[in-house]
């Protein structure tokens, strides 16, 4: 490959990437929130709520993204009851589905990443806290949440590099990111090893930006070790 053409394939891959940005924004934190309702769900005494949780922690774990992302957009569609407002409203437009497909996706993970951290929380933190008289939504902000938080974050730093790296698989189902721009130019141009490197590269500065600020935001949160805490294993490999 020329210069020339690297450039102008860095443009039209780099054209492309606030869409990927865009259902990465969207797809976390709305991912996060479904996960902390699964949380307290799956900690609740209720066992429908409990077990609701858990089958689905077990569904949307053990299939493929790719998978679900097809279910969700072809397969609900041909159910009347998603035909009426505000199911409709998301099904039809591509983007928001594939926001949704990855937000449900990455709950099941990130809710049990956030349930180790809880369990992490020594129960003797607990017991002074409630010795001094501290109890409901106090102690939930002053020593359970944040001592979760720093225990579930290095797992949870991983699995937000990962939906990045998930939101490839948007573009099967027609939404016009990185992974798929590359794939179209690499085909045209008969270069499509050198372009997908392109579109890797971009990836890999992006997931440094994003690991970086989850460093610094551990550091933030721990800043009596001194040093970043072990970074935990990941709790998923690839999306498939």
């Amino acid at each position: 490959m020329n210069m020339p053409f690297i450039l102008d394939t860095l443009r039209q891959i780099l054209a492309v990437l606030p869409t990927t940005l865009a259902l990465f924004a969207l797809s976390v934190p709305i991912g996060c929130f479904f996960a902390l309702v699964l949380v307290w769900m799956r900690m609740s005494s209720n066992r429908i709520l409990s077990g609701f949780s858990r089958s689905y922690i077990f569904v949307f774990r053990g299939t493929p993204l790719l998978i679900q992302m097809f279910l969700i957009f072809y397969g609900l569609a041909q159910f009347q009851f998603f035909h009426l407002p505000p199911f409709w409203w998301i099904l039809v437009n591509r983007f928001a589905t594939a926001v949704l497909a990855l937000a449900l996706c990455t709950a099941a993970y990130s809710a049990e990443i956030f349930r180790g951290g809880l369990l992490a929380v020594p129960s003797k933190e607990i017991e002074a806290a409630r010795a001094i008289g501290m109890s409901g939504f106090k102690l939930l902000r002053r020593i359970i949440a944040p001592i979760a938080l720093r225990q579930a974050l290095p797992a949870y730093s991983t699995e937000v590099v990962l939906m990045l790296k998930s939101t490839s698989l948007a573009g099967l189902i027609g939404i016009v990111e990185m992974t798929g721009v590359a794939q179209k130019l690499g085909r045209r141009s008969l270069e499509d090893v050198g372009v997908l490197a392109l579109a890797g590269l971009i990836y890999l500065v992006v997931s440094f930006i994003i690991i970086l600020l989850m460093g610094l935001l551990e550091r933030k949160l721990s800043p009596h070790l001194g040093v970043m805490p072990p970074r935990a294993q990941t709790p998923r490999t690839i999306v498939g």
